[in-house]
C-alpha cells in the first residue's frame, strides 16, 4: 500500500504542467502550509510561468479553485506535517 506522501506525488506525476503551476501557486500562497522555500519567490515564479502559458488564468486567479484535483492535493497536502509538506513542496518544484 502507497503512503500519503506517494499517493500525492503519483497525482502531481499525472498533472499537466498547468495544473502543477496551479498547485504551486495554491501552495505557495496559502497560509495553511509550512514550506520551508521563500514562498513569496517561488508563488511569483509559478505565477509568471502560468500566465505565460495560459491565457484564461491572466483573466481570472480564483480559476485555480475550479480545478478539482488541485484543490483536492491541496487539501491533502495541508493534513500533512511540516517536513511532508516540504518534501512534497520539493518534488512539486522539481517536477516543473
Amino acid at each position: 500500500m502507497l503512503n500519503r506522501e506517494e499517493y500525492i506525488i503519483n497525482m502531481i506525476k499525472e498533472m499537466d504542467i498547468k495544473d502543477k503551476l496551479r498547485l504551486g501557486i495554491a501552495m505557495f500562497s496559502s497560509s495553511y502550509t509550512n514550506i520551508n522555500y521563500n514562498k513569496k519567490e517561488m508563488f511569483e515564479k509559478m505565477d509568471n510561468q502560468l500566465k505565460k502559458i495560459d491565457d484564461t488564468y491572466i483573466m481570472s486567479f480564483s480559476g485555480i479553485y475550479d480545478h478539482t484535483v488541485v484543490m483536492f492535493v491541496m487539501s491533502k497536502v495541508m493534513e500533512f506535517t511540516k517536513e511532508e509538506q516540504n518534501r512534497i513542496a520539493m518534488y512539486l518544484v522539481n517536477s516543473i
